[in-house]
């Protein structure tokens, strides 16, 4: 019997899975301000370690960030996620795992309706969760402590895929887990050759470059 060294991929969603261009552009829509303005933001608290969300704040003063979700929801300018949204590389590798025999598994710090959204599209995943659904986020280490319940595998035979260092990288080491630095998104790109990135076990570009470097 053949005894695979991974069992199992658990995949970071923001700008690992899904692009999230719509999402600040709905975003800087929701709050009167130009699109570049927005990003430019984005990139700016990114280059200086800090939330995203920062942006939002920054954009508009003493905002609530949770309180203009809220607001944005009963508008009906929600969340939404589309197949447009996801990466080209993401239906194919995660079939390829699928098919080779390793549970593919779905797991960031998204709002329970974005995990609803993601359910919907049929993604070749064994299952999907959210920091929303749990009440536990990246990078906390009880977040990581469910994704390995959720993989079904010990720590060391799982990977964690994702693009940012200091909530992917460091607390899924920490946590046990094998990790792959993605190249994508603000995050992925600015600190892909920090300390804190350089923790990963693998550094990747694209999902494509995955199933190769975890079979046996």
């Amino acid at each position: 019997m053949v005894v695979r060294r991974i069992e199992a991929v658990a995949f970071d969603i923001g700008e690992t899975l899904v692009c999230d261009d719509r999402y600040w552009a709905s975003w800087a829509e929701w709050l009167g301000v130009p699109r570049h303005a927005l990003s430019a933001l984005v990139g700016a608290v990114v280059a200086q370690g800090r939330d995203s969300a920062d942006a939002i704040r920054i954009a508009k003063p003493g905002a609530d960030v949770a309180a203009e979700y809220r607001a944005r929801e009963a508008a009906g300018h929600g969340e939404r996620l589309e197949e447009s949204d996801l990466y080209p590389d993401v239906r194919p590798v995660l079939s390829d795992l699928r098919q080779t025999g390793v549970r593919v598994v779905i797991a960031g710090n998204q709002s329970a309706r974005a995990a609803e959204l993601l359910r919907a599209l049929d993604l070749p995943a064994d299952a999907i969760a959210t920091s929303g659904e749990w009440g536990a986020a990246k990078p906390e280490r009880e977040f990581f402590d469910r994704v390995v319940g959720l993989a079904q595998a010990v720590p060391e035979r799982i990977v964690y895929v994702g693009d940012h260092p200091a909530n992917d990288v460091g607390p899924a080491k920490a946590a046990g887990l094998r990790v792959a630095h993605i190249r994508r998104g603000p995050w992925g790109h600015l600190w892909a050759g920090s300390a804190a990135s350089a923790a990963a076990d693998w550094h990747i570009g694209s999902l494509a470059e995955l199933p190769p470097l975890i079979e046996e």
